[in-house]
C-alpha cells in the first residue's frame, strides 16, 4: 500500500456517511462499512498516477478500471458521455471551466476588458471541461479540472454538515449512495448553464436594439456571427448531455427491475434532464431571435431604401416637366428638317451614299426640274438604258 499512501498524500477523500462526512488523512484500506467513500482528483493527477488510481480502486473495490475508460477520463475533449460495465459505472459530463470562461460576468465589465477592446464587442466563448465519473458500490471516483467551483461547494456543504439533534433541525440531508452524491454534482453543473441565459440575452438584445437602430449602421456582424456559433455549440453540447444523462436512466432501469417511476433517483434524473432541456430550449430561443433580428435588419433596410426611391420619383416627377417644356421647339425642327432632307434626296444620292447637293447637283431640297420624280423617273430611267445601254444611270 505504498503506492496507495503517496495517492492520498495527493488527492482528495472523503468518507460520508448517513448522517455526517469526514474528511481522510489517507487513502481508506478497507471498504465503507456505513456509507461510501469519494475520492476526488485533477486531470494532472490523474496524469501522473493512472496506476496508482488503479491500484487503489482494486483494493477498495475488488475491481479494474478498464484501460479505454481511462484514457477517456484523461481527454480533455471527450463529450458528455455514459458506459457501464459489470462492475461499475462511468459518466462524462461537459461543465463550465470558471476562470477561463468569462460568459457569466456582466456586460459593464465585458465591455471594459482590455482583450475585448482588441478584439471588438464580441460575444465570451463558452468554454468546458469533462469531469468524469467511476461508480461503484461503496466508492465514487471524480476527475476534474483544478479549481472546479461546483465540485468544491458541494464538498464543503458535506463538510460543513452535522448530525441531526432533532425533528426540527435544518441539516442538508446526505447523500446515500454514490449515484446520489453524482446527481446532486451534476444537477450543480446544469445549473451553471441555467445561469448563462441572462448575460447571453442581455448581449443579444443589446445587438438587436444596435440592427433596428436607424442613425448607426450595424457593423459588428463578425461578432453576432460568432453568437450563433457559440449558441450552435451550446445547442449542441446539452444534447449530448441529455443523451447521456438518458443512457444512465435507461440503465437502471434495466439493472433495477422493481424500479418504478416513483422512485426518488428516477426522480432526480429527471429534473436533470428537464435542466438541461431548459437550457437547450433557451439556447434555440437566442438563435431563433437572432435569426429574427437579422431579418427585420433587412426588411428595415429594403424599407428605408424604398422611402428614398419614393422620394427621388416624386421629385422627378415635379421637375422633369420643367425641363421637358424647353426640349419640343428644338426636337422638332430637326424632326421636320430630317423628314424635308429623307422626302428630297436624289434617288441617284440615296444609290451612291450621298445625302446632300454639290455644284454639279442642286441641293437637298431643290426639285430637279429636268427629272421626273417618283415612279416616272425609274420608268424614265429604265427606258433610256433599254434604247441606250452605253449611257451612265446618272446622266440627266
Amino acid at each position: 500500500m505504498a503506492r496507495s499512501g503517496t495517492l492520498s498524500g495527493e488527492m482528495i477523500w472523503l468518507h460520508v456517511q448517513p448522517e455526517l462526512a469526514v474528511r481522510l488523512e489517507a487513502a481508506p484500506q478497507a471498504p465503507a462499512a456505513t456509507g461510501f467513500h469519494w475520492l476526488d482528483l485533477t486531470h494532472e493527477q490523474l496524469h501522473a498516477g493512472k496506476e496508482v488510481l488503479r491500484t487503489v480502486v482494486l483494493d477498495l473495490t475488488g475491481e479494474r478500471i478498464d484501460d479505454l475508460h481511462l484514457k477517456d477520463a484523461a481527454n480533455l475533449q471527450h463529450p458528455s458521455y455514459f458506459d457501464s460495465t459489470a462492475d461499475y459505472q462511468m459518466l462524462v459530463f461537459r461543465k463550465l471551466t470558471p476562470g477561463e470562461d468569462r460568459s457569466l460576468t456582466p456586460l459593464a465589465d465585458v465591455d471594459h476588458l482590455p482583450e475585448h477592446h482588441r478584439r471588438g464587442r464580441r460575444l465570451q466563448p463558452i468554454v468546458t471541461r469533462p469531469v468524469t465519473f467511476f461508480i461503484f458500490e461503496r466508492l465514487m471516483v471524480t476527475v476534474r479540472n483544478a479549481g472546479s467551483r461546483t465540485i468544491e461547494q458541494v464538498r464543503q456543504r458535506l463538510l460543513e454538515s452535522k448530525p441531526r439533534t432533532g425533528a426540527d433541525s435544518a441539516v442538508t440531508r446526505l447523500p446515500q449512495r454514490p449515484e446520489d452524491l453524482m446527481l446532486r454534482l451534476v444537477n450543480g453543473m446544469v445549473d451553471r448553464y441555467l445561469e448563462l441565459r441572462q448575460p447571453l440575452t442581455d448581449r443579444l438584445d443589446r445587438w438587436q436594439r444596435e440592427l433596428l437602430d436607424r442613425r448607426r449602421p450595424f457593423e459588428d456582424w463578425p461578432a453576432l456571427l460568432d453568437a450563433r456559433i457559440e449558441l450552435r455549440q451550446l445547442q449542441n453540447l446539452c444534447e449530448e448531455q441529455r443523451d447521456a444523462i438518458q443512457e444512465l436512466r435507461d440503465d437502471y432501469l434495466d439493472s433495477t427491475p422493481e424500479a418504478q417511476q416513483s422512485d426518488a433517483y428516477l426522480i432526480r434524473v429527471a429534473d436533470v434532464i428537464e435542466h438541461i432541456e431548459r437550457v437547450l430550449g433557451h439556447a434555440g430561443r437566442l438563435e431563433n431571435s437572432v435569426e429574427s433580428a437579422v431579418q427585420l435588419h433587412f426588411s428595415a433596410t429594403q424599407h428605408r431604401t424604398n422611402q428614398i426611391m419614393r422620394i427621388l420619383t416624386v421629385i422627378t416627377a415635379v421637375f422633369a416637366p420643367l425641363d421637358a417644356g424647353r426640349r419640343p421647339v428644338g426636337h422638332e425642327l430637326r424632326a421636320d428638317s430630317r423628314r424635308a432632307e429623307s422626302q428630297w434626296v436624289r434617288p441617284d444620292d440615296r444609290l451612291h451614299g450621298r445625302a446632300g447637293g454639290d455644284a454639279a447637283h442642286p441641293a437637298v431640297g431643290t426639285p430637279r426640274p429636268d427629272r421626273p420624280a417618283g415612279g416616272a423617273g425609274r420608268w424614265w430611267r429604265k427606258r433610256v438604258r433599254k434604247h441606250d445601254p452605253g449611257r451612265p444611270m446618272n446622266a440627266p
